[in-house]
């Protein structure tokens, strides 16, 4: 299946893709996180119904999770870009977190923030956890994934590198972007077997496979189970290939104009133009 969230005549929907059209679910429940806690086949049998259908075309997209608890996101997790850093690949998974804000959903404008022109893309395999749990080993790690979508996670360099620490960088309002949909786990037995290609203004720029992994997703899930409990609706941002802006020569920043494009096939592709933010903004706009 392929779950998404929407807007529709500015109200917030969510359901299944089938073809051209979505499946209407939200009677079921309110959101797609909801009904993640009910599991894959309560919502196979909702759509067993007669859900209401709209046209994707006329649907405003929206992340898949809304509102997620948790965003969780792996730096430096692919061992050629590990290479190209110059750095020695880490024993441990580097952490760090972003705010529901930051992410846009698909076809929606990313970003350049006001505040810097080194706004770098980064192409991402994100997982969504469907079933909650607690120090998960990592053999039964993928029993508790609901499933996968896309990630423009991307960077503002010159704030990631202001301390140790790369949370301001990482965190500028709708700076990245999540989608098109939640392509469930039984259409993705073996998360390593993806290639992810990262593309800007049609021109790739990033292309990996999963297999690259130093920590692949199951580790990542037993690993950061171990400090907080995972919940349904949960996201975890497994992280980027090598070829990132900040490391070509010259580097190769994002501005307004340019088209953002992360493809995983089996999964989606995720498309977002890239706009400068704008000089004010209210609080309805944070959410589009």
């Amino acid at each position: 299946m392929k779950l998404l969230s929407f807007l529709h005549d500015g109200q917030p929907g969510w359901g299944a893709q089938q073809g051209d059209e979505v499946a209407v679910l939200t009677p079921h429940w309110p959101d797609l996180a909801a009904a993640l806690q009910a599991g894959p086949q309560a919502i196979a049998r909702a759509l067993q119904g007669n859900a209401a259908r709209l046209p994707l075309h006329g649907l405003q997209y929206l992340p898949p999770i809304v509102a997620p608890r948790k965003i969780l996101c792996v730096g430096l997790n692919y061992g050629r870009h590990v290479a190209e850093t110059g750095r020695e690949l880490p024993a441990h998974p580097s952490l760090f977190v972003r705010f529901a804000d930051t992410l846009v959903g698909h076809q929606a404008p990313v970003w350049r923030p006001a505040a810097s022109d080194k706004f770098d893309f980064e192409g991402e395999l994100a997982v969504v956890i469907g079933k909650a749990g607690r120090r998960i080993p990592a053999a039964r790690a993928l029993d508790h994934v609901a499933g996968y979508t896309c990630m423009a996670e991307n960077s503002v360099r010159d704030f990631q590198k202001h301390s140790a620490q790369v949370t301001p960088g990482k965190n500028f309002l709708r700076s990245g972007a999540l989608g098109p949909w939640l392509a469930t786990a039984d259409d993705v037995p073996d998360p390593a077997s993806l290639r992810l290609t990262t593309r800007l203004n049609g021109e790739v720029m990033q292309e990996g496979r999963l297999d690259d992994l130093i920590f692949p997703v199951a580790e990542l899930i037993a690993y950061i189970s171990t400090f907080t409990p995972l919940s349904p609706g949960d996201i975890i941002a497994t992280g980027t290939p090598e070829g990132v802006g900040a490391r070509r020569t010259p580097p190769r920043f994002m501005a307004a104009g340019d088209v953002l494009e992360v493809d995983i096939p089996g999964v989606g592709r995720l498309v977002n133009p890239v706009a400068d933010e704008p000089a004010a903004h209210t609080e309805e706009n944070h959410h589009g």
